[in-house]
């Protein structure tokens, strides 16, 4: 586990043997189930993750039924906004695999940042990405039909297709499973023509 979170690192910094050696000494690594709620709307939480393997997704329940807005798999983290806020959250966080994720929470992250500086510098620059990602995804989505969408996950996140429930890929889409079918049922009628 701790080398698959090296290994990640290592693409923004350099780690020593020292700060390899305290990171593995934290309780940091979780194995999680499929089907584990994390977070639950009404809750509050300090925790963040970072997917090591597996996925986990954000979701709200809005009148009895399930609203998907995100997926998070290998090296995507997420710090649900009740952490920031120190509110209730809003939504669900929870596992769709059998997931190992790193859990994370400020108290532990001001300590590393105290002791090793540089690591404060590395969650600057993913947040910056997560960010930058974020508002991409989200222009995408407002200013795409269904069908565009679903053909941007195909070439961007097509792992997705094959990991997740059709319903949950359908909530996160913004249209019903059956709605997703026949989607899929033109797309292929279109790509034989």
């Amino acid at each position: 586990m701790q080398e698959i979170l090296f290994d990640f690192i290592s693409k923004y910094i350099s780690l020593t043997e020292e700060e390899k050696r305290v990171l593995t000494s934290l309780d940091i690594f979780r194995t999680v189930k499929k089907g584990t709620v994390l977070l639950e709307e009404g809750q509050s939480s300090k925790d963040g993750y970072f997917v090591l393997k597996g996925c986990i997704r954000s979701y709200y329940i809005i009148e009895g039924e399930e609203k998907t807005t995100a997926f998070y798999t290998e090296m995507e983290g997420i710090t649900p906004n009740c952490v920031i806020t120190k509110t209730p959250s809003e939504y669900y966080v929870a596992t769709t695999e059998d997931s190992i994720l790193t859990v994370s929470n400020p108290d532990l992250e001001a300590e590393m940042f105290e002791k090793f500086p540089k690591f404060e510098t590395l969650c600057r620059v993913l947040s910056e990405e997560l960010l930058a990602k974020e508002q991409v995804n989200f222009d995408d989505f407002k200013n795409s039909s269904p069908e565009q969408r679903y053909l941007s996950m195909m070439q961007k996140r097509p792992d997705l297709i094959q990991r997740v429930p059709q319903h949950q890929l359908a909530s996160f889409l913004g249209i019903k499973p059956q709605s997703l079918s026949r989607l899929r049922a033109r797309i292929l009628e279109k790509s034989k023509a």
